[in-house]
Order: structure tokens, then C-alpha cells, then sequence
């Protein structure tokens, strides 16, 4: 029998620049200010397996990776991550924010590489089909603002890509944005950091009234 999941996933998406990070480590610090046990983490990376893959993944180091073949290393990592951390954490009533997940998969390997939408979702599905979000925050932002935030010299392999790709990129997301309105929730990232925070937990209020939200059970 599959365990009872009592925790909250709370996923941040967004192109290269949004401001995730920034934005999951605001809110995390606001929810532990509440009371909430709370996991942050981040794909690709995350435990001792996921960071090396990240470092493969994201290093420019000439080596070129196939679509397919980044495809299954973003798997490998998030496999690895909902063993050791995801999954734990939400049996024990914990609320995980997690900075890139299932839908920058689709997203950027998807809409982004060209690979079948489809095969990439039943992917999903199939690795992490017990540990959807329950609500997802995309920080939407043209990508040439998001890419001006970062410096030339300092972006890794996903960042270097060609503008075309990071457009195709905020599309796929934008259109999974419309597939699912209940859990995906599109935030302008144009704006000052503490309006997004804001606006951030806005959406975050109706999981906050549920009964236990990152509390421990008594079962």
C-alpha cells in the first residue's frame, strides 16, 4: 500500500535569470518565520549523485550531450532526489520547495530540444507519479531580460544556448501554464523582488489554511 503523503510540494519554474532561486529562499525563510518544517532543494543536484550530474549537465566543458542523452541525466537526478529527499520529506508532513521540477523537463528538453511532449510527460510520470506538486510558481520573463541578469562570462551550458531556444523554452512553459491553471500559477517577473515575493504568497495562502501544512503528524 502506497504510503500516506501528508507534506506540500511547492515547485518554482522559469527561464535562465527569473529569479527562482532568489524567490524559493524568500519564501522559505518566511515559512520557517511560520512554523513550517521546510526542505529546499533543486534539480538538476541536490544529493551527492545530482550534484555530479548537475556539473555534467551544466558545465560548459565542449563535451556535447544529446537530447536524449540530457533527457535521461535530468531523470537520473530527480530519481535519485525524490528517494533520498522528496519523498521523506513529504511522509513526514514537511513542505519541500523545490527550484526546477517536472515541468522544466518538459519545458526545456521538451519544447526547448524538440523531443515528443508526450514521451516526455509519461517520463514524468513514470518516476515521480506519487510525487506531483501541489502547486507550481512560473516566474515569467522574456528571456533576454532573464539572460541580461547574468553575465557573459559566467553562464553555464543551458544559459549559452542561442536565444531561440530560451524563447521556445518560456513558450513551453506558458503553454503548460494554460494546460494546467489550477496548480501552475504564471507571475510576472519583471517587477521589484519583494512585489514577487508578494504575489508569491498570495497563491501560498489556500495551502497554508489546510489543516497540518508542514507540521508533523500525530499518526
Amino acid at each position: 500500500m502506497r504510503e500516506r503523503r501528508r507534506g506540500v510540494l511547492i515547485s518554482f519554474e522559469g527561464v535562465e535569470g527569473a529569479g527562482k532561486t532568489t524567490q524559493l529562499g524568500l519564501l522559505a525563510t518566511r515559512l520557517q518565520g511560520a512554523g513550517k518544517r521546510v526542505v529546499s532543494t533543486r534539480e538538476p543536484g541536490g544529493t551527492e549523485l545530482g550534484e555530479r550530474i548537475r556539473l555534467l549537465l551544466l558545465q560548459s566543458s565542449g563535451v556535447a550531450i544529446s537530447p536524449w542523452a540530457e533527457l535521461f541525466l535530468y531523470l537520473a537526478s530527480r530519481a535519485q532526489l525524490l528517494q533520498e529527499v522528496i519523498r521523506p520529506a513529504l511522509r513526514e508532513g514537511w513542505v519541500v520547495l523545490v527550484d526546477r521540477y517536472l515541468d522544466a523537463t518538459v519545458a526545456y528538453q521538451g519544447y526547448g530540444r524538440g523531443l515528443d511532449i508526450r514521451m516526455v510527460q509519461e517520463l514524468n510520470r513514470s518516476v515521480a507519479a506519487d510525487a506531483l506538486p501541489d502547486l507550481t510558481l512560473l516566474l515569467d520573463l522574456e528571456p533576454e531580460a532573464g539572460l541580461d541578469r547574468i553575465s557573459a562570462p559566467c553562464r553555464d551550458r543551458l544559459e549559452a544556448e542561442e536565444m531561440a531556444f530560451h524563447r521556445r523554452v518560456r513558450e513551453g512553459y506558458l503553454r503548460l501554464s494554460r494546460e494546467y491553471p489550477e496548480r501552475i500559477k504564471v507571475i510576472s517577473a519583471k517587477r521589484p523582488v519583494q512585489e514577487v515575493a508578494a504575489e508569491i504568497w498570495q497563491h501560498l495562502e489556500p495551502l497554508l489554511s489546510c489543516p497540518g501544512m508542514g507540521k508533523a503528524s500525530s499518526a
